[in-house]
C-alpha cells in the first residue's frame, strides 16, 4: 500500500511538475524561428547568456526582487502584530478573527485587485476623502505606492496565518516568568516571543516572497511603467515578441531564483 501511494504521488509530481519544467527547459535551449510554434529545437546557450548580458533582463530581475523584498517586509510589519493579537485573544474570539483574515479569499483575486483601482484612482474614494479633509489631491494609481499596497493587501494573509500557527503554540508561562523577574515588555518580546516565533516568520516570508517575485497582475493593473518586473517581461516575450526561447530561459532563471529561498529554509531547518 505504501508503495502504491508513493507511486501516485511521484506520478502526479512527474506529470504536473517535472514534465512542464522539462518542456520549458528544452524550449529555453531552442532558437527562435518563424512558424507555429516559433522555435527551432537545438542547443542554443545564447538564450541564457542574454539574461546575464542584457541589462533589460537584469534590471527586471533586480526590480522584481526589490518589489518582493519590500512587500514581504510590509507584510511582516503589518502581519506580526495582527497574528500576535489573535494569538493572545480569548479562545472564543480567535475563530472570528481568523475568518476575518481569510475572508478576502472568498472573492476572486482579479476582482479584489480591480476594486483597488476604484479606491486609488484620481477622484476615487481615497482621493475624495483626502480632498474633503482639505489636503492636496493624491495621485496613487499607476505608481509604485499603489503596487506595494496591492501586493501587501493580497499576500498579507499568507504572513498572518503561519505566524498565528506558531504564536498560538507559545507557552505564556515563559513570558509571565520573564515579567515576574523584572523584564520590561519590549525585552520579553525581543528575548522570548520573537525567537519562539522565528519558524513562523520564515514560513511567512517564503509564502509571500516567492509568489511576489513572479507577480504579474498587480504590477500590470496598479503599477506604473517603471514597474517592469519579470512577470511583465515574460508576458511581453511570450505574447508580444513571440520569443519563446528567451521567455522560457527567463522562466527557468525565475524558478532557480525562487528555489533558493526554499533551499535556504530547508538548510536552516537542519536534518530531521
Amino acid at each position: 500500500m505504501r508503495t502504491l501511494i508513493l507511486m501516485i504521488v511521484w506520478g502526479w509530481l512527474g506529470i504536473f511538475l517535472a514534465a512542464p519544467l522539462a518542456i520549458i527547459f528544452f524550449i529555453a535551449l531552442a532558437g527562435p524561428a518563424p512558424g507555429i510554434p516559433p522555435i527551432s529545437l537545438g542547443l542554443y546557450g545564447e538564450n541564457f547568456a542574454a539574461l546575464v548580458q542584457d541589462d533589460y533582463y537584469l534590471s527586471a530581475f533586480v526590480r522584481s526582487l526589490e518589489i518582493a523584498a519590500v512587500s514581504t517586509l510590509a507584510c511582516l510589519l503589518l502581519g506580526y502584530p495582527m497574528a500576535l493579537r489573535i494569538a493572545r485573544a480569548p479562545a472564543r474570539w480567535r475563530p472570528a478573527s481568523l475568518l476575518a483574515v481569510m475572508l478576502p479569499f472568498w472573492t476572486g483575486f482579479l476582482l479584489r485587485i480591480t476594486a483597488w483601482i476604484g479606491l486609488l484612482k484620481d477622484d476615487g474614494w481615497i482621493d475624495t476623502a483626502v480632498t474633503f479633509l482639505g489636503l492636496p489631491p493624491l495621485r496613487l494609481l499607476y505608481t509604485d505606492a499603489a503596487m506595494y499596497i496591492g501586493i501587501t493587501y493580497a499576500y498579507l494573509p499568507f504572513m498572518v496565518l503561519p505566524l498565528y500557527a506558531r504564536l498560538s503554540k507559545r507557552d505564556p508561562a515563559l513570558e509571565e516568568a520573564a515579567a515576574d523577574l523584572g523584564a520590561r515588555p519590549w525585552r520579553v518580546f525581543w528575548r522570548i516571543t520573537l525567537p519562539l516565533s522565528a519558524p513562523g516568520i520564515w514560513a511567512g516570508v517564503l509564502l509571500v516572497f516567492i509568489p511576489a517575485v513572479g507577480e504579474y497582475i498587480i504590477p500590470e493593473l496598479l503599477g506604473g511603467p517603471g514597474a517592469q518586473t519579470v512577470g511583465r517581461v515574460l508576458w511581453g516575450e511570450f505574447f508580444e515578441n513571440r520569443d519563446w526561447p528567451i521567455a522560457s530561459a527567463l522562466a527557468c532563471a525565475l524558478v532557480i531564483v525562487l528555489v533558493l529561498p526554499a533551499a535556504i529554509w530547508q538548510w536552516r531547518q537542519g536534518p530531521e
